[in-house]
């Protein structure tokens, strides 16, 4: 128990991770860009599906939310600019996070073969997976920047923030990627669970709504959730213009920093039984 919270235990793994996808960092992207391509090899659209699936997805969202059920964001802060910008800084990094997730559940199991090579540093396998997403991430950001340029003119300066933001999510998303694989290999059906709750996540956190259109018991639940407060962060950046969030900044960055760290010390202790229970 004292060792999880130890900050020196954590600041040794903090720095064994970042020398670990320093080393391995040619082999961690290769194996990322293997990972999209290979799995739309063949088809005619290839690389495109690689963002068009979470894109499509997010349009379906975005048109039946504010077409279809009339969506509105209401409440005391000024809202600067539209629904669909609104609706798109936090769908964005949630569908990402959620695909780092579920592919993590999975990476040790389908990997079985270079798991049980010793030479094979199995510790890249959770991390390719967190890169494959973040490009997919990056294109779609991409797509959103050039949408609130062309239908606003102008990009606010909290713009500049986005690449902080990225970082901190793929600090997050590393760190929670390797518990769910260290787990994976034990408990099978975490998958399950992950999926349930990245279906029922999606409403527990302010992308479709803002605090205040929620009734007062209800609002616990999105500050609960440690998710909603990257939201929040990207929202500052993306919708607002500026931190209308302070605190959700505070919590994004020690979150994301003791995921990182824990989930690694997790994954650590773990791995040298991956071999005997695949």
């Amino acid at each position: 128990m004292l060792s999880a919270i130890d900050p020196r235990n954590n600041l040794q793994a903090f720095r064994e991770l970042l020398l670990l996808i320093t080393k391995h960092r040619t082999l961690t992207l290769e194996m990322a860009r293997r990972e999209i391509s290979d799995r739309y090899a063949g088809q005619f659209f290839g690389l495109f599906w690689s963002f068009g699936h979470p894109l499509i997805l997010i349009l379906v969202y975005v048109f039946v939310f504010r077409f279809i059920f009339s969506s509105r964001i209401a409440g005391a802060v000024a809202m600067p600019m539209d629904y669909s910008t609104y609706l798109l800084a936090g769908l964005i990094p949630w569908i990402t996070f959620q695909d780092a997730m579920t592919k993590a559940c999975i990476s040790i199991i389908i990997n079985a073969n270079v798991v049980k090579q010793v030479i094979f540093p199995i510790d890249v396998l959770p991390a390719k997976g967190v890169f494959a997403t973040m490009f997919t991430q990056v294109v779609l950001l991409v797509i959103l920047v050039l949408f609130v340029l062309v239908t606003h003119r102008a990009l606010p300066w909290s713009y500049l923030l986005i690449p902080v933001l990225v970082l901190l999510q793929f600090l997050a998303m590393s760190g929670v990627s390797y518990f769910l694989a260290a787990v994976g290999p034990y408990f099978r059906d975490i998958k399950d669970f992950v999926q349930v709750f990245t279906v029922a996540g999606l409403y527990t956190m302010p992308i479709f709504y803002q605090p205040d259109a929620m009734p007062a018991p209800a609002r616990a639940v999105l500050y609960l959730n440690p998710l909603s407060h990257l939201i929040w962060c990207y929202q500052d950046v993306i919708y607002f213009g500026y931190i209308a969030h302070w605190w959700a900044w505070l919590v994004t960055v020690i979150l994301s920093l003791a995921s990182f760290t824990l989930g690694y010390r997790f994954f650590r202790k773990l791995k040298p039984m991956f071999g005997n229970v695949l």
